[in-house]
């Protein structure tokens, strides 16, 4: 430092700001990570310098990257799981920006009053990262393609799925909030169709099965003109279990959709196939048939302990 009086005052310089974060934030608005889909290099801002006056260098901007509810960051190259993001507006420091170098003052002592050198800072954090998206919903609806899931969740929900008489017409899960007695509700998931072999990645493959982790009920739909009941419930119980056997100590409910077109006598052949450890009904997404008493099911096995 350089004064009116003093020529050598002492050592003036200021500590470098640190270089920005990059953030991971909550938001419930968001569904999907599609937002980010062409956001390939995230470059935070660096620090600025120290400067003279004992000045401290302004930090890096930090990035923000708002991501969906359910959100887990992964490291590509150790595949290890870094962050879950599980609530809105939570925050986040995913990758620190690197630490801000110290001025000459911070090295002053009494023998060396005007230390000529200072600290450098620190190089940032850099690395290939991954975003899955794990849906977070209360009930998860399984079944084959065509199975009628869709349908089912446009009539008990606000939501407004793409409804079409093919295979896999939803390729990305659907969400829909069921109104449920005296004002409350819960969060229902159609999730993409499942064929046998999904555990190995055919069809959509693991797409599909890593968002039935985190359902606490599942629900089985198996449409009534199945050729074989019971052989089609078992490729699905058979497909969760090679992909994580855990998936077998959920909760599971068993609904025979497009009941409308059986009688009696039909109903009681098809239950006969069904395991009588799974509680099943039958309903109808068309005529409306047995969809409240599916809701009282389902809002049962969510609000019982066990």
């Amino acid at each position: 430092m350089r004064t009116k009086f003093n020529a050598q005052a002492g050592p003036d310089g200021g500590d470098g700001g640190r270089g920005g974060h990059i953030v991971l934030r909550g938001n419930k608005h968001l569904w999907t990570l599609l937002h980010l889909r062409y956001y390939k290099n995230v470059i935070a801002e660096d620090g600025q310098g120290g400067n003279k006056n004992n000045m401290t260098g302004r930090d890096g901007k930090d990035i923000i990257i708002e991501v969906p509810l359910g959100t887990i960051a992964i490291d590509e190259e150790s595949e290890d799981k870094e962050v879950e993001i599980l609530e809105d507006g939570q925050e986040i420091v995913w990758i620190k920006g690197g630490r801000g170098g110290l001025g000459n003052k911070n090295f002053a002592t009494a023998t060396n009053q005007a230390p000529e050198y200072a600290q450098p800072g620190e190089n940032g954090s850099e690395g290939w990262k991954v975003l899955e998206l794990k849906v977070l919903a209360d009930v998860g609806l399984v079944g084959f393609p065509n199975a009628g899931k869709s349908t089912l969740l446009s009539s008990i929900t606000a939501a407004k799925p793409k409804i079409a008489d093919y295979a896999f017409t939803t390729l990305t899960p659907q969400l829909g909030m069921v109104e449920y007695r005296e004002g409350r509700s819960f969060c229902i998931a159609d999730l993409p169709g499942i064929i046998e072999g999904a555990a190995e990645g055919r069809g959509l493959g693991h797409r599909f099965l890593r968002h039935i982790e985190r359902n606490p009920v599942l629900l089985f739909l198996i449409p009534a003109d199945s050729k074989d009941h019971k052989k089609e419930l078992e490729i699905l119980f058979n497909e969760l279990e090679e992909y994580n056997p855990e998936l077998l100590d959920k909760k599971f409910i068993i609904a025979v959709s497009k009941c409308d077109m059986l009688d009696d006598e039909l109903k009681d052949a098809i239950s006969a196939e069904l395991p009588k450890n799974i509680p099943h009904l039958f309903i109808s997404s068309v005529s409306g048939i047995g969809l409240q008493k599916l809701k009282d099911l389902l809002w049962k096995e969510l609000t019982v302990e066990g």
